[in-house]
């Protein structure tokens, strides 16, 4: 509460400042929790630059990264509000808004990046984004947030089989924890900020995350096994708030959304050089780096699926996504 009565204050003290400028200016301001030197904010900064260019400098976008204005669940808060524009989240925490996004998280639906992709950027990532509206979130666009692999600390994990017995964080998020558990390990959820420390000391034995982040947390200090078997591919998404969205002109919303989807190509090409550097950090840091069949680990997990397609709302979109 205090976090928000600050940025109420901080809103209305930019209001008051903004009075003189010209009528026809807006200032779309955008927070999120990365930092700058991250794939996804590039993307961002190139969102920013095209709808200040494709608006002649009638809209501006300011950024501000680093959590600055709070964690992704406050500032979400914070959009349907309508005190701030827009954030980036990751798909996981905008299923907890609205549940067509838990699709993106079931453990083995995409077959490579290209169907990702093709299935984001189509009509079924269309319907996706727009069911936040309800909730008041209206995602613009995907980011790519890479594929998600297990890493250990103590021994590699080359088969379902390896991971008995090992305690693995994970997001705390029911399709990870159920993902671990079916394939043979023991899922511990735990905040993010807290893992480094759980390595060291025992408290768990490995995690599973994308190689942009298994370097920038430097958990691969202590975790020299990685393992590329790429569970789940759960992509970032460009929100902006209904409040701020309705506040706009068709042709301002027009805008927003092709400048969305211009940053979202940008953004691809800026995540997949990172991954090449990291990988090639990682092999520097003598970390062992395993790609494993990964047909065994699907089909120790294919509980997941069976499970999540019992809603038959899940099953359409499921079906659809298959298809494409």
């Amino acid at each position: 509460m205090n976090r928000h009565l600050y940025i109420f204050v901080f809103f209305i003290s930019v209001l008051f400042n903004s009075c003189g400028e010209l009528s026809d200016q807006k200032v779309v301001y955008l927070a999120h929790t990365l930092p700058t030197s991250h794939p996804v904010h590039q993307g961002m900064e190139v969102f920013a630059k095209k709808v200040k260019e494709d608006s002649e400098g009638k809209l501006t976008v300011k950024i501000f990264p680093d959590g600055q204005l709070g964690t992704e669940r406050e500032v979400l808060e914070l959009l349907q509000i309508g005190s701030i524009a827009m954030t980036k989240v990751s798909a996981a925490t905008m299923a907890n808004f609205a549940p067509e996004y838990k699709v993106t998280g079931v453990p083995y639906l995409f077959r490579d990046r290209e169907h990702l992709f093709k299935v984001l950027e189509g009509k079924t990532g269309e319907n996706i984004l727009l069911s936040g509206s309800e909730y008041l979130l209206r995602g613009l666009c995907f980011y790519d947030a890479g594929s998600r692999s297990f890493y250990t600390k103590n021994k590699p994990i080359k088969i379902p089989a390896d991971l008995d017995g090992l305690k693995i964080r994970v997001m705390n998020h029911q399709m990870s924890v159920d993902m671990v558990n079916e394939m043979g390990g023991s899922a511990t959820p735990m905040a993010y900020g807290e893992l480094y420390t759980a390595l060291q000391q025992g408290v768990v034995d490995g995690a599973e995350n994308n190689p942009p982040s298994f370097v920038t947390s430097r958990h691969y200090e202590i975790c020299k096994y990685y393992t590329l078997d790429e569970h789940s591919s759960v992509p970032d998404v460009l929100v902006m708030g209904t409040k701020y969205w309705e506040t706009l002109t068709a042709k301002e919303q027009d805008l927003i959304k092709e400048a969305a989807k211009f940053s979202s190509k940008a953004q691809q090409e800026f995540w997949r050089k990172n991954v090449e550097e990291c990988m090639v950090k990682l092999k520097a840091a003598d970390v062992e780096i395993f790609k494993p069949e990964k047909s065994l680990f699907a089909e120790s997990s294919k509980a997941v699926l069976s499970n999540f397609i019992k809603d038959p709302k899940m099953k359409k979109i499921i079906d659809e996504i298959k298809a494409q």
